[in-house]
């Protein structure tokens, strides 16, 4: 490909097929492709938003209107949409929730520094004033943001509501329900340290299971294990069990080298299996020595110990994966073993009720009534694949909303209160700020009115009327004014119960500022062979190859 000539001479300098889109071209390609993404996912915020269907090459459908969802089943192909969807993941991974806010701030910063572009101010320019907005928009959430910690039960549910408020299935009373059940959920599985609290989502089980609705979603203090009891003669109801978690097999192992072993009559042939018998014998009789009257192994179990292990009255699963033994033994208290000789009474953990029982057509062991169990299971029902789906999605977002709240141990009014609230700081810092820095940095407090906006919208307010009388009430100190979505009106938030966790805010604000300052930079696109670059300034879903 010619990229230039040097004294009449044309320099070759990319393989035939590549494609280069240079300069202002790039810029709009890109702030096009990022809008777009943002708008295709704009209409799920909030309580009243909509859901979109998303349906894969095999024909596999997901019914969602969580963010980070859409964006992974819609397989975008250009590199400007990539990092938009890296957005969502990041914030998913990070703080759990706030995904669909991440990227709409996103798109409109990106649309907001497209303005600013075509008026001639220059990317690096915009760049800066979007990196001090974002920092004085971090600085303001910390003054705004109020205290919360474990005790306050009450404020942590309202956070779990409000998170699991846009999903369907947590609407109406399910959503204090469930809201109930998480709080209870993250608060036993927190760990204490030198007085502050650390909270691993890992140690939270969620199992989910179709058939009955969601009112049957319930709590179990333990552990649920989606295996059943491996042998019809063992007990499958033990009270006070004594619990062993083994990560060895209960099997004859098999020579590693190749052996032959010679046998000329019957009688060797009895004495070589007998042998073998009691060998077993003496691993279940070890096992059963510890005390134990539940057995959890992770590999095999040998038919015959299978047979010795219920005349012992041990009741047994096999083939446990290694994440629900880790889960076991901090419900339980027991050690993981990876020897026979190494089980003694002292590795045993304990749960008042091991049972096994038939969820949905299938059997699965539920160990729970445990003493203080730090690891604890929501097994969740719903009455068809979607509906359990989509549950689990908006229980993933009250865990990480509730963990959220504790970990930074602040929270702000919800319902686009808070951005309102920023923006309008924003534009009396910009008055502040000379040069051409100040454009952008207003720019950067019209972008966070984008989320009243479009809670507004989707409540049928109009959205003009709304935007200009929250800023007139924020102007006069109205702090916690929002858009009220169930009322479909403006009040005040707080007194409602909106509250969201400040770390999900500062999260989100941060990512968008992040990627709208790298998309800002790029200035060139050189696309390799095989994947031509998007007609310049083309903008629109078209753009996402989706």
């Amino acid at each position: 490909m010619a990229q230039g000539q040097l004294s009449g001479q044309q320099v070759l300098v990319l393989p035939e097929g590549s494609s280069r889109v240079l300069g202002r071209d790039a810029q709009r390609t890109n702030i096009a492709i990022g809008h777009a993404v943002a708008s295709a996912i704009k209409s799920t915020l909030g309580p009243r938003g909509m859901d979109k269907m998303m349906v894969s090459e095999m024909g596999d459908i997901v019914i969602t209107n969580d963010g980070a969802t859409i964006l992974k089943e819609m397989n975008v192909e250009h590199p400007a949409a990539k990092m938009m969807v890296e957005i969502a993941k990041t914030q998913d991974e990070e703080v759990g929730d706030g995904t669909t806010s991440a990227v709409v701030i996103a798109g409109e910063l990106l649309k907001k520094a497209l303005e600013l572009l075509d008026q001639d101010v220059h990317a690096s320019t915009i760049v800066a004033g979007y990196k001090a907005a974002a920092q004085q928009v971090i600085e303001h959430l910390h003054h705004t943001g109020e205290k919360v910690d474990m005790k306050d039960k009450a404020m942590l549910q309202k956070i779990a509501g409000v998170s699991m408020g846009s999903k369907t299935v947590a609407a109406g009373n399910a959503k204090d329900f469930l809201s109930k059940m998480i709080v209870d959920a993250v608060t036993q599985v927190a760990d204490q340290t030198d007085g502050k609290f650390t909270i691993n989502k890992d140690y939270i089980k969620i199992e989910k299971k179709q058939g009955g609705d969601i009112y049957q979603t319930t709590l179990i203090q333990g552990v649920l294990i989606d295996k059943e009891v491996v042998h019809a003669a063992m007990p499958k109801n033990l009270e006070k069990a004594k619990i062993a978690l083994l990560d060895a097999a209960l099997e004859i192992e098999k020579t590693e080298t190749d052996a032959r072993i010679n046998i000329t009559s019957p009688d060797q042939m009895t004495a070589f299996l007998e042998q073998e018998e009691q060998m077993l014998k003496k691993m279940v009789d070890k096992v059963a020595d510890s005390g134990c009257t539940v057995l959890f192994c992770q590999k095999g179990i040998d038919d015959v110990a299978q047979h010795y292990l219920a005349k012992k009255g041990v009741m047994a699963a096999r083939r446990v994966k290694k994440s629900d033994m880790e889960k076991l033994a901090r419900a339980t208290g027991a050690r993981i073993t990876t020897t026979l000789d190494d089980l003694g009474k002292e590795d045993l953990g304990f749960a008042g009720l091991v049972q096994e029982r038939k969820v949905a057509g299938e059997q699965m062991i539920f160990v729970e009534k445990c003493k203080d169990a730090k690891s604890v299971t929501l097994l969740v029902r719903g009455g068809t694949e979607h509906v359990v789906d989509e549950a689990e999605r908006a229980i993933v977002d009250a865990i990480g909303s509730v963990t959220s709240a504790i970990d930074e141990g602040r929270l702000v009014t919800g319902g686009g209160a808070i951005e309102m609230e920023l923006s309008v700081k924003l534009k009396k810092y910009a008055n502040q700020v000379g040069g051409r820095e100040q454009l952008a940095i207003q720019a950067f407090a019209e972008a966070l009115e984008v989320i009243p906006r479009t809670l507004a919208e989707s409540c049928g307010l109009d959205s003009i009327d709304t935007l200009v009388d929250l800023r007139a009430k924020h102007e006069k100190g109205g702090i916690n004014t929002g858009v009220d979505v169930l009322k479909s009106k403006v009040g005040d938030l707080k007194a409602a119960g909106v509250l969201e966790p400040m770390k999900v805010k500062k999260q989100a604000i941060q990512s968008a500022s992040e990627v709208s300052e790298m998309i800002l930079r790029i200035d060139d696109i050189i696309a390799a062979k095989g994947r031509p670059a998007p007609a310049p300034g083309a903008g629109g879903m078209g753009d996402m190859d989706m």
